[in-house]
């Protein structure tokens, strides 16, 4: 009885690697095209296809037509190779059986936001994912109501080998929030692609749902660098707690401009939770002076870090006293209790536990000021 259950578990183990497996040459596959056809590499775009591949796209004169892979890379010649052409490209979702797949693509033009999805048939030929044919259809923006997530690459505290993340805990509840009121988020890290995790606790109900949700992964796993983002689109941005959050991004001159652009050139919202608030003790207004000066701030205080352990020695500042510094006045609670500032545009969160009450404040600005 025990060699049968062992048999079963290693199917079921060799199954699910074959599928991720696959899943990530498709994914390998459509980035090639995003960035192929983003910046200008024919090459690279046209290795996307398989040679025989049709494309039934609608022309510039209202002419629905097919086209060949070739033809299509053309629509790229007289652009500059390697120069990003202000196509915002990110995979929505990849559905894999077998040899074949279905995937989407959204591409958002960012001079005159317009957007379009990208429909895909794959094939698996000859050991490699090719798409073999694609259509497309522009539609109403769906990022009218959309929330940039900021998000750590630090893998570590410093430059010691411990090890960190992005709260798990917060980003997911922040996002349920979200995503239940109609809005789209997106993510974004300092160097863009892949960022780490922490605080996955499986107990939890929602964590445990997100942790398998591929296209929710993915897009932590394709997270946008800051030259990837057109902040008109974002009535909001929240920067995510975990001990990554200290590391990168607080510094990070891209990130601050983004940031402040979303705010005063577009009325939009900023919000952190816990260590997230790290994020933006640097930013300043375009007359010069600190965000944080005269206004109310919370996020994870000094006062509860245990400042024997090695992790703590590691930090660049402590996020209270900065703020304190720069004219913030900082508030917490008891370390159990969810604890929120809102100050006009500026909404702050203490702990995890704070971050779905942090993203319905924000929802309730948005929609006061929409009124």
């Amino acid at each position: 009885m025990k060699y049968v259950v062992f048999v079963v578990v290693c199917l079921l183990t060799t199954t699910t690697f074959s599928q991720e497996s696959e899943y990530n040459l498709i994914e390998k596959t459509l980035q090639n095209y995003m960035d192929g056809s983003s910046y200008n590499k024919l090459e690279m775009l046209e290795s996307a296809f398989a040679d025989n591949a049709t494309l039934y796209l609608t022309n510039r004169e209202g002419l629905f037509k097919q086209y060949s892979p070739k033809e299509y890379t053309g629509f790229f010649k007289n652009a500059t190779r390697g120069e990003f052409n202000g196509r915002y490209a990110k995979i929505l979702e990849i559905e894999v059986t077998k040899d074949i797949a279905r995937a989407k693509v959204e591409i958002v033009f960012a001079k005159n936001n317009m957007v379009y999805i990208d429909l895909f048939l794959l094939k698996k030929i000859e050991n490699d994912w090719r798409i073999i044919s694609k259509t497309a259809t522009r539609v109403d923006d769906p990022e009218q109501n959309a929330v940039l997530f900021i998000v750590s690459n630090a893998h570590f505290y410093g430059n010691t080998k411990l090890s960190t993340g992005n709260s798990f805990s917060e980003l997911v509840h922040a996002y349920n929030v979200f995503k239940k009121a109609g809005y789209s988020i997106d993510f974004m890290s300092p160097k863009g692609g892949a960022v780490p995790l922490s605080y996955i606790d499986t107990s939890d109900e929602l964590i445990k749902k997100h942790l398998y949700d591929r296209d929710f992964m993915n897009a932590l796993k394709n997270s946008k660098s800051p030259s990837q983002i057109n902040p008109s689109k974002y009535k909001a941005i929240q920067y995510i707690g975990g001990g990554a959050a200290m590391f990168g991004v607080p510094e990070n001159k891209e990130i601050q401009r983004i940031v402040m652009d979303v705010y005063e050139k577009h009325n939009g919202i900023i919000s952190s939770v816990c260590h997230g608030t790290a994020g933006i003790v640097n930013l300043k207004t375009k007359d010069g002076k600190y965000l944080v000066d005269g206004k109310k701030v919370s996020g994870y205080p000094d006062d509860f870090e245990n400042k024997e352990k090695a992790y703590f020695k590691t930090f660049p500042f402590l996020i209270k006293k900065t703020i304190e510094d720069r004219g913030g006045k900082f508030y917490f609670s008891d370390r159990s209790k969810s604890h929120v500032e809102v100050d006009g545009r500026l909404v702050t969160g203490q702990n995890f536990l704070s971050s779905e009450e942090v993203s319905l404040k924000i929802i309730e600005l948005i929609n006061s000021e929409e009124k």
